[in-house]
C-alpha cells in the first residue's frame, strides 16, 4: 500500500511538472498582446495641451513624471502653454488630443458649436482667481477699482470671476476699462503700470504681489469655484476608447500623488518665479485634487453660459445641452462612483 502511495505521488509531480513545462513554453512563444494582462491602451501617441504653470494641471503632469502614462501603455507628450485657452486651442486646432482647461473656455467652445467633450474634472479649489491691484493708483479696496484699467485675458475664469468680484462690490464691468492681454503679459503690464490691476489666477497673483512688494494687494473671488477639466474633441475620443481610460486611470494616480506629496508635486509646475515654500504650501492646502464628473460641473457651465449670453459675449441666445460635452463613458469605466451627473 505505502509503494502504491509512492507511486501516485511520484505519478503527481511528474504530471504536474509535464503541465508546468508546456505552460511556460507557450507563455514564451505566444505575442506579448496575448501575455500582456493590462488592456492595450493607445494605437498612438497622445499630445496633452498643458498648462503647465497651473496647478490644477498636476494630476497631468505628475502621471508624466512618474511614468503612470506609461504603466498604463498610453504614450502621452506634455505640450506646455501659458493658459488652458491657450491649451484647448491647441486641441481645436488639431494640434494636440487632450488639453487641461478651466470650464470657461469649454464653454466658449461649446456655444460656438464645437463638439469639445469634457473627460474629467481633475482639480477644485475656492481660493484661487482673484484680483491683484497697485496701491499706488488709489485701490485700498475692493470698491477702489471703479474707473480703474484692469488687465485680463478675455474668455477665460479670470474673466468670469472678475464679473462675479465686481457685483459683490455692487460694480460691473461696465465700471472699469477691461485690458484683454494674454496671460503671459499681464505681469508686465502691472509692472509698468499700462494697467492699475489684474485679474488671474495663481500662480500668478502671488509672483505679481512678490514684484510689487508692499505696492500689492491681492483680494481673491473667493464665492468663484474654480473647475480644471480634460477635455477634448468628440471623434478624437471616441476613436481611442482605450487609450482614453488608460489616460484616466494614470491621471487618477497622478491626482493622488498631488494630494499626497505636495512638496515634489507643486515643484513640477513651471512656476514664473521660484515660489516661497510656506506661501506655497499655504495655497496647496486649499486645493482638491481628485478626478471626477460632478453634477455641479453641468450646473457651473449652465451659469457660465447665462452669463456670457447676457453679456453678449457669445452670438448664441440659447444654452447647449451640456450632456452632450460630458464624455461619461470612460470615466465610469475606470472609476464608476466618480460620476455623478444625472443622466
Amino acid at each position: 500500500m505505502r509503494q502504491r502511495s509512492t507511486w501516485l505521488l511520484a505519478s503527481a509531480a511528474a504530471l504536474g511538472a509535464a503541465l508546468l513545462g508546456t505552460a511556460w513554453l507557450w507563455f514564451a512563444q505566444a505575442p506579448a498582446a496575448q501575455r500582456s494582462t493590462a488592456p492595450s491602451a493607445t494605437a498612438q501617441p497622445l499630445t496633452i495641451a498643458v498648462s503647465t504653470a497651473y496647478a490644477g494641471s498636476c494630476p497631468v503632469l505628475a502621471a508624466s513624471d512618474r511614468g503612470f502614462f506609461k504603466a498604463e501603455g498610453v504614450t502621452a507628450t506634455v505640450q506646455p502653454h501659458s493658459s488652458g485657452k491657450s491649451a484647448l486651442n491647441a486641441v481645436l486646432e488639431k494640434k494636440a488630443e487632450l488639453a487641461t482647461v478651466a470650464e470657461l473656455p469649454v464653454m466658449f467652445a461649446a456655444m460656438s458649436g464645437q463638439p469639445v467633450m469634457v473627460l474629467a474634472n481633475m482639480f477644485r479649489t475656492e481660493r484661487d482667481a482673484g484680483v491683484i491691484v497697485r496701491k499706488d493708483r488709489g485701490i485700498a479696496a475692493p470698491a477702489d477699482l471703479k474707473g480703474k484699467r484692469v488687465g485680463v485675458q478675455l474668455g477665460t475664469a479670470a474673466h468670469f470671476m472678475l464679473e462675479v468680484f465686481l457685483g459683490l462690490q455692487k460694480l460691473s464691468t461696465r465700471d472699469v476699462t477691461l485690458v484683454d492681454l494674454p496671460t503671459h503679459e499681464l505681469s508686465n503690464a502691472l509692472s509698468q503700470g499700462v494697467v492699475d490691476a489684474v485679474a488671474t489666477w495663481e500662480p500668478h497673483l502671488d509672483s505679481m504681489r512678490a514684484m510689487l512688494g508692499p505696492n500689492g494687494t491681492v483680494f481673491y473671488g473667493e464665492r468663484v469655484y474654480s473647475y480644471f477639466l480634460l477635455a477634448g474633441m468628440r471623434d478624437q475620443v471616441r476613436a481611442q476608447p482605450q487609450a482614453v481610460q488608460g489616460v484616466l486611470r494614470a491621471v487618477v494616480r497622478g491626482a493622488q500623488y498631488c494630494a499626497e506629496a505636495p512638496a515634489a508635486a507643486a515643484a513640477l509646475l513651471a512656476s514664473p518665479t521660484k515660489p516661497d515654500p510656506v506661501r506655497a504650501a499655504e495655497l496647496w492646502r486649499g486645493y482638491r485634487f481628485d478626478v471626477s464628473l460632478e453634477q455641479s460641473l453641468l450646473l457651473a457651465l449652465e451659469d457660465e453660459s447665462r452669463w456670457a449670453i447676457q453679456n453678449k459675449l457669445v452670438a448664441g441666445s440659447s444654452t447647449p445641452n451640456y450632456l452632450d460635452h460630458l464624455h461619461l463613458d470612460a470615466l465610469m469605466a475606470v472609476r464608476p462612483a466618480a460620476v455623478t451627473v444625472i443622466h
